[in-house]
């Protein structure tokens, strides 16, 4: 199974140092072999499994007994909950309040894979394109199709910015709409992106950290950037959730 950045750098038979940070995002067979089929089990599909185990531990069974005095884990629940319902009534209003549980459910699975990654010998399966655009595209669709059901062919009033000079508005129209179909792109590489590059790094300085005249430094710079991940994980989680709620205002309330 891939690694998370704490495998060392290896020696090269020249004497050198050979670093390999993108070799913890390689997709492998769980069971062994190199063909990978749609049915495979890997060690992406394992980790997917581990976070919606985690989540559930978490939402389901730690607010099990609903103590009134609650416990860190019906506690840890209770600040995710009120703060995602926070967020989604904030930004989309009443209205929106609907489908919290949609974005409840992805802000949760977001910051458990983040930080299940951040284990030894975990996989990053947030740093994978094809696990980010699965959940960027389906927000894009579910919002697009949620705005002409709510609104109908006025949800097209969305791209017509009224408040601009008249000549203005189709130039402008025809940039909010490529925006519009570029933003389950952003949305997707943003997280994905975010979560590889520091992991990436990571392992370099873990690589680093086995040359003994710059270990100590390089101790250092993982400690750093280890606690800088941490960080990283809940703000990637955060903005993907934050912006999954702007685009549903947006499906909600066209005219604003």
């Amino acid at each position: 199974m891939a690694d998370n950045g704490y495998e060392g750098a290896h020696g090269a038979e020249g004497g050198g140092l050979e670093f390999h940070p993108m070799d913890q995002f390689i997709v492998k067979p769980l069971f062994g072999g190199d063909a990978i089929h749609w049915y495979t089990p890997t060690n992406v599909t394992l980790w997917l499994f581990v976070a919606i185990l985690a989540v559930t531990a978490l939402m389901v069974l730690a607010t099990s007994k609903r103590a009134v005095v609650p416990g860190r884990g019906q506690s840890i629940a209770e600040m995710a909950y009120g703060f995602v319902y926070k967020m989604v009534e904030d930004v989309t209003g009443k209205d929106g309040i609907v489908y919290f549980p949609y974005i409840m459910t992805l802000f949760m699975f977001i910051l458990a894979a983040n930080f299940l990654g951040l284990l030894p010998m975990a996989f990053t399966t947030t740093s994978h394109i094809a696990v980010t655009a699965v959940m960027g595209f389906g927000v894009f669709f579910a919002v697009t199709i949620l705005g002409f059901v709510k609104n109908g062919a006025s949800f097209l009033s969305l791209f017509w910015v009224e408040a601009a000079p008249l000549p203005l508005r189709p130039i402008l129209a025809l940039i909010e709409l490529i925006s519009y179909f570029v933003r389950p792109v952003s949305h997707s590489i943003r997280l994905a992106g975010n979560m590889m590059a520091g992991h990436a790094v990571l392992k370099v300085f873990a690589g680093f950290a086995q040359v003994a005249a710059i270990a100590p430094i390089a101790i250092l710079g993982v400690v750093a950037i280890y606690g800088l991940e941490l960080l990283v994980a809940f703000i990637q989680a955060y903005v993907f959730t934050i912006l999954t709620c702007v685009y549903l205002k947006d499906a909600l309330h066209p005219h604003h």
